[in-house]
C-alpha cells in the first residue's frame, strides 16, 4: 500500500500554509500583552502617550497576524478591508480617550 505523492507545488503550499499559521500564531502573545498594557493605560493609570503607544503596537500586531495568514494562504496581503476592520477599534479608543484630550 503507497500513499499518494504530493507533487511539489502542493508540499510547497502546505509548508507556506504552516508557515502563516506559526507566525501569526507568534503574534498571539504580543497582542495579548498589549490588550493588557491598554487596560493598564486606559483604567489604573490614565496615560495618554501610553495608551496611544499601545494601541499603534496593537494595530501593527494585528495587521502583521492577518498579513501572515493571509501570506500563507498565498492571498494578496494589502486589502483595504483590513485597515478598515481596525476602524471600530480606533473609534472605540477615541470614543474612551475624548474627555482626556478635551
Amino acid at each position: 500500500m503507497c500513499g499518494v505523492q504530493e507533487s511539489p507545488a502542493q508540499q510547497e503550499r502546505l509548508g507556506r500554509a504552516l508557515i502563516g499559521v506559526v507566525a501569526a500564531s507568534g503574534l498571539a502573545y504580543p497582542l495579548l500583552l498589549c490588550a493588557v498594557q491598554l487596560v493598564l493605560a486606559q483604567l489604573v493609570v490614565v496615560d495618554v502617550a501610553a495608551t496611544a503607544l499601545w494601541l499603534g503596537i496593537a494595530a501593527a500586531c494585528s495587521v502583521a497576524l492577518v498579513a501572515a495568514l493571509r501570506w500563507g494562504a498565498a492571498r494578496r496581503v494589502r486589502s483595504p478591508w483590513l485597515l478598515v476592520g481596525l476602524l471600530p477599534v480606533v473609534l472605540y479608543e477615541v470614543w474612551v480617550l475624548w474627555p482626556l484630550l478635551s
